[in-house]
């Protein structure tokens, strides 16, 4: 429960800092992106830029989680490669038992 307001809360105070920031910035900003050109304000363009980036980030971060999980099956597989392989050389009676 505390988990959940502390987020709304959070939310409450980004969307403020997004309104007051808009409010404070109403200059207009040109961006050339090579082939083309935008004028847009300077809060769409940093709205925009910040959800890139964060895009961006979830991407680098679910190719990362994707190899960990790829390296845990193939560990596992090798642990039970393994375990198997004992477990038959237990069971092998003993040639110099005599």
């Amino acid at each position: 429960m505390l988990k959940r307001a502390g987020l709304i809360l959070l939310l409450i105070v980004i969307f403020g800092v997004m309104v007051v920031f808009s409010y404070l910035n109403t200059g207009e900003v040109e961006v050339n992106l090579a082939f083309v050109s935008i004028t847009t304000s300077i809060s769409i363009a940093f709205t925009v830029t910040l959800i890139v980036g964060w895009l961006f980030g979830v991407v680098s971060m679910g190719v990362y989680a994707l190899r960990l999980v790829n390296e845990r099956r193939t560990l596992r597989r090798a642990l039970r490669v393994s375990q198997s392989e004992v477990t038959s050389l237990r069971n092998l009676p003993l040639s110099d038992a005599d």
